[in-house]
């Protein structure tokens, strides 16, 4: 569905919302002053005024994406306990999967022990995979597939990005969220709307040179190297192209953002609260200032977590949610962007 279709007629057609989230982040925090300690030359105060970040947890070393998702999804069934024989998909979004096959879905549904009538993948999309991940869902409900479906969101980029190479370390942090998508029949909550998007083009904005099947792993692509900022990297390590990601970042997500609310009859004003990607201080302050929202309608929680990748917004959701600043009733909008490059936005009542 492209940003100049009209609107879908919500008449008959099944409701889907987000009915509950669960977060689980490392144990383990490193804060700038850490970084700072191994870095003496890596100026910290600059990093926290640009990146917004002070302080990201990390995963230990034999941490995965699969154990996070796995306690955040315990923590979630734990809070409803009627839900895990309702469950009938398990959806898990990661780029560092525990293998490169089987899925970490697959490796889930044995550690919840759920039955083999549930459907159970990944997706690999990076900062957007929340509302891809949503899209998918609401269709396998609204197909009738499905009733309940988990959306698992786990990354630990810490492990793909070389400890020397301050672009990137010092903006991600690890951590996973578990959300419960279900139908919500008769509730005038749930997802309204939503726009996804890609711009293959730019794929190369942010990417892993070596080690998948294009460029196999090699002495050469192990070897360091050193970019004009003095930032080290292998080919093996996280590639980010930051100044180009945020120029994808200011010229698509505004008009996208800005489709979904006209083709709604809706303008900011209407909007209780957006909550973005938490990418960069950076980003966030471009894209309140291009579309022109008030601080009081947005939500921030990367200061002392960091970039999550794709559970940046189900975390950002459980935090708004817990600290009083969505509340049911809101209109909200919800946008995810980053590797691909890909975008997706949702509109929901909460």
């Amino acid at each position: 569905m492209t940003p100049d279709t009209p609107a879908p007629n919500q008449a008959g057609q099944i409701n889907v919302a987000i009915r509950d989230v669960a977060c689980h982040l490392p144990s383990k925090a490193v804060s700038n002053d850490a970084l700072a300690m191994e870095n003496a030359h890596w100026d910290m105060n600059q990093v926290e005024q640009r990146a917004g970040v002070r302080q990201r947890h990390i995963a230990g070393d034999n941490e995965t994406a699969l154990d996070l998702g796995h306690q955040a999804t315990l923590k979630l069934l734990a809070a409803n306990p009627d839900l895990k024989s309702q469950i009938d998909v398990v959806l898990f979004c990661t780029q560092c999967p525990d293998y490169i096959m089987p899925p970490n879905a697959c490796i889930l549904h044995k550690l919840l022990d759920l039955p083999e009538t549930v459907l159970a993948f990944d997706i690999n999309l990076g900062c957007s995979g929340y509302i891809y991940a949503l899209t998918i869902a609401r269709g396998l409900i609204a197909a009738g597939t499905a009733a309940n479906v988990l959306i698992v969101n786990a990354d630990t980029y810490s492990k793909y990005i070389h400890k020397k190479d301050r672009s990137a370390r010092v903006l991600f942090g690890d951590g996973a969220a578990t959300s419960w998508i279900a139908r919500n029949d008769g509730a005038d909550s749930g997802i309204i709307d939503l726009l996804c998007g890609t711009s293959g083009r730019n794929f190369d904005a942010f990417l892993i040179p070596a080690g998948g099947c294009r460029h196999a792993r090699t002495a050469q692509t192990a070897a360091e190297m050193t970019d004009i900022s003095g930032n080290v990297r292998t080919q093996e390590n996280i590639h980010m192209d930051g100044m180009g990601i945020l120029s994808f970042v200011n010229s698509r997500v505004p008009r996208q953002v800005s489709a979904l609310l006209a083709r709604n009859d809706l303008s900011v004003s209407d909007v209780d609260l957006f909550i973005f990607h938490q990418a960069s201080k950076m980003a966030l302050d471009s894209l309140d200032r291009l579309l022109k929202i008030p601080p009081d309608k947005t939500f921030r929680n990367l200061l002392m977590i960091g970039n999550t990748v794709s559970a940046s917004i189900p975390i950002a959701i459980r935090e708004a949610a817990d600290q009083g600043r969505l509340k049911k009733g809101d209109t909200v909008v919800l946008c995810g962007f980053g590797v691909g490059m890909s975008l997706g936005s949702v509109l929901l009542k909460w």
